[in-house]
């Protein structure tokens, strides 16, 4: 393969037509990979492989697509021998989203674990080099950035791709992890011209999230009444919230751009929104009283963390349309609508830093929606 020039944004290698072209979605019965399934289908994807381990997400996810036969749903564990290869077999499009990843508390107090998601990355991408998929969509985050730059509060930060070293200082063994991928994958592109496109997520929230997140954790003390309501650093901690179904809008348009070369590209907000500002919001349009109790001790992640978009208005067209406030009561109102006050109590204090078990669920009848690739029909 030719060698090819890097940071071009190609018109010729825009997707404009889903239908009929094999996706994989690694990590798909997750919070985020269940959202961006949602939006391929609408966008008319009818091939869609799902690859995931489901020791965080959940078949309940996606069950309407599956017994729509739109999803197919392979439960492996991608580090395992001979997963990357089967996954990626007959695909046009990776979506990979899956990863050793939970909120804050876990990313700080399992470095080693986070650190496998190197491994479980490079394989991925070798296979799908091997089989020739088109086109490469890896989930990476704001964890990429020094955390040097991020603790400033009396700055107005936004955090522009650039920013990203050298010198490198990237959050925990998770955001080096997601710093080697990016990285990667550019040098592919212009080694190999293998096309690919990086999403920085930073701070998901929404639907089907779980209490190892920041918000979905406030909204579950609120949900269980604690009080003291607790909250893990002094407040003034700066975070820009974006709600799910941006992200996984702005996946879509990544994958549908001209944009191959690997380049990042934020996906957040650019709201600057206190922890303890969050809080109040949440006890308010619950309802609920509380005395705060702030956990000085506990995991915060950097001070001031907030995404500038402008370069995804640039060159995806996106920029998020749900504002923190509204996302936040919609998420409020599925979660209360959802689940059960004692069963969250059973596990809350675990999930805070832990990612999940397996849900042992059955392994569900296999759809054969990705079983080959045609490639002549875009």
């Amino acid at each position: 393969m030719n060698r090819l020039e890097p940071k071009q944004n190609r018109e010729g290698d825009r997707i404009t037509d889903w239908k009929n072209r094999s996706v994989l979605v690694t990590g798909g019965a997750s919070f985020i990979g269940s959202h961006l399934i949602d939006k391929l289908v609408e966008r008319g994807a009818n091939k869609i492989r799902v690859v995931d381990d489901l020791s965080s997400g959940t078949l309940d996810n996606i069950r309407g697509h599956i017994d729509s036969g739109v999803v197919e749903v392979k439960k492996v564990d991608l580090l395992s021998a001979g997963a990357p290869e089967a996954a990626v077999h007959g695909i046009d499009v990776v979506f990979h989203l899956a990863a050793i990843h939970g909120g804050r508390g876990y990313v700080e107090m399992h470095d080693a674990e986070c650190g496998r998601n190197l491994v479980m990355d490079g394989q991925l991408v070798k296979a799908s080099i091997d089989e020739g998929v088109d086109k490469f969509v890896f989930a990476s985050s704001g964890c990429v950035y020094p955390n040097y730059i991020q603790q400033d509060l009396s700055k107005e930060l936004y955090l522009t791709e650039d920013m990203v070293g050298p010198p490198y200082d990237s959050d925990h063994l998770y955001g080096w992890a997601k710093l080697m991928g990016e990285l990667t994958l550019q040098a592919l592109y212009r080694q190999r011209g293998f096309k690919s496109v990086s999403c920085r997520f930073f701070t998901v929230y929404g639907e089907r999230g779980v209490e190892n997140h920041a918000v979905i954790a406030m909204i579950a003390r609120a949900f269980i009444g604690q009080n003291p309501f607790e909250v893990w650093g002094d407040g003034n901690q700066v975070r820009n919230w974006t709600y799910v179904g941006d992200i996984a809008e702005g996946m879509v348009a990544s994958a549908e751009s001209g944009v191959v070369d690997g380049t990042p590209i934020n996906l957040g907000t650019m709201e600057r929104t206190r922890v303890i500002d969050a809080v109040h919001e949440v006890l308010r349009y619950t309802g609920k009283q509380a005395d705060i109790k702030f956990l000085t001790h506990m995991p915060t992640g950097p001070l001031n963390r907030v995404a500038s978009n402008k370069l995804a208005n640039e060159l995806i067209g996106w920029s998020p349309k749900v504002t923190f406030v509204e996302g936040l009561h919609k998420t409020i109102d599925w979660y209360f609508s959802t689940k059960d006050p004692d069963k969250v109590r059973s596990y809350f204090d675990r999930m805070l830093t832990d990612r999940g078990e397996d849900k042992g669920e059955a392994e569900p009848a296999k759809a054969g929606a990705a079983a080959s690739k045609s490639r002549g029909q875009r």
